[in-house]
């Protein structure tokens, strides 16, 4: 078949691959010519401002996640049928059908992961991928029919996903993406894909306190089954339970929040659906699990002063999530690109929480600053355009018994590659001050 791959980041790379494995002819486009340099020798290239010139011509256009299919439909209309993904391809290619598939505003990278890690102490072999690093594609030669697999799914990978996996969990959902969505109501509907395509066999299990998750769920036509709330995993009297069983006291957990109780329930409840009802097994996954990078991470104590990275957060939601995790008092670093979020609820939650100062950046840091200064918050600075310099104006304010955190509530563009950079330079930064600590 005549191949085109639209847009060449880590999952047009599996795609690329997997597609030429196979024997197709293989054509990567991408506007940004300097893919050029990592595509693999003999793949035709179509780079620059006409990548997306003679798409006609293919018999298939694999979409990368990032780029929104109206960009080829606007030009291309009656293609629709010939657009594929590197999640549709594995989800109809995939030699077993234990999968599950997790989709949410925040929390699926710890929720997919902590899933995977249950199921590995259940004894089950597993694979982790889709929009947590490892694409679907690049494991699927790996595959047995018995094997499990779980699949972190962005609203981008869902929008036009054809099929469902037989387990499917949406957690909290609220609005993001929309610059690139539209709207609230085409963000959720997105979501909503992964439900809407299950079969009567499947299960779809959502958060119990959102009407936004339920809503998205109730598209299904499987058996639909609450976390947070029996059956599914539950808290009561500070112990994660399920089925009337302890599994662990919260204050047990190495992940830090309340809102990592609802994630920890949902991997339960996920886990325990895939046949994982070995409560042992279960516990020692859930209390040796202390979270990915970038999500409420320990940088360091310098001086009293602990420094927490949760660049991850970029949205108001996980920013307050992050401010209720510490009783401290807190000095945050807040700020970013915009998204057209809104950030009144953040200022009042910035007002009845132990927060000290208020350290803004980005784009977005005058209208938190705005938001702020309108719920009475005034001890507020600018942060500067540089890591060093924002870690600098933190460490500045602080007092020992403080936590500094990066938690910025806004996307990184503008002052920063992504939020793994920003993360990173945050660390790194820290790491400079206890050098000179010591």
């Amino acid at each position: 078949m005549n191949i085109a791959i639209v847009g060449y980041g880590l999952e047009g790379k599996s795609s690329c691959e997997y597609f030429l494995a196979r024997g197709d002819r293989v054509t990567v486009c991408d506007q940004d010519s300097s893919v050029v340099d990592s595509i693999p020798k003999g793949v035709i290239t179509k780079v620059g401002a006409g990548y997306l010139d003679d798409l006609d011509r293919f018999d298939r256009i694999v979409r990368s996640a990032g780029i929104p299919p109206e960009v080829i439909l606007d030009r291309y209309p009656s293609m629709a049928e010939r657009i594929t993904t590197n999640i549709n391809e594995f989800l109809l290619r995939s030699p077993s059908k234990n999968i599950i598939g997790i989709t949410g505003t925040k929390g699926k990278g710890t929720t997919s992961t902590l899933t995977a890690r249950i199921l590995e102490m259940g004894g089950k072999e597993v694979f982790l991928g889709g929009n947590i690093g490892v694409p679907a594609l690049s494991f699927l030669k790996d595959m047995q029919p018995d094997n499990w697999v779980v699949l972190e799914l962005s609203s981008f990978q869902l929008v036009d996903v054809h099929r469902a996996p037989h387990i499917a969990v949406c957690l909290m959902v609220a609005p993001e993406h929309l610059d690139w969505h539209g709207s609230r109501q085409a963000y959720y509907r997105a979501k909503s894909r992964l439900f809407e395509l299950q079969k009567s066999k499947d299960i779809a299990i959502y958060f119990s306190k959102s009407i936004a998750s339920h809503t998205i769920a109730s598209h299904s036509l499987g058996t639909k089954l609450t976390y947070y709330d029996s059956p599914g995993a539950y808290v009561e009297n500070g112990a994660i339970m399920i089925d009337g069983q302890t599994i662990c006291q919260t204050d047990e957990l190495q992940l830090r929040g309340r809102h990592n109780w609802q994630n920890v329930c949902a991997a339960v409840t996920a886990a325990w659906q895939a046949g994982v009802q070995d409560i042992e097994a279960i516990r020692s996954a859930v209390l040796s699990f202390s979270g990915l990078e970038h999500r409420l991470e320990y940088v360091a104590e310098i001086n009293g002063v602990e420094y927490f990275d949760d660049s991850f957060g970029t949205t108001p939601e996980t920013g307050i999530v992050a401010i209720e995790s510490f009783k401290q008092p807190k000095v945050l670093i807040l700020g970013g690109s915009d998204k057209g979020a809104h950030y009144k609820k953040l200022a009042k939650t910035v007002m009845r929480e132990a927060v000290r100062h208020v350290i803004t950046i980005g784009d977005t840091g005058p209208a938190i600053a705005e938001a702020l200064r309108n719920e009475g918050f005034v001890e507020l600075s600018p942060g500067g355009t540089t890591m060093p310099d924002i870690v600098s104006a933190a460490q500045m304010v602080a007092a020992p018994g403080d936590v500094v955190l990066l938690s910025p509530a806004c996307a990184s563009f503008g002052l920063f590659h992504d939020y793994k950079d920003r993360g990173t330079q945050f660390k790194q930064a820290v790491q400079g001050l206890a050098l000179v600590a010591e």
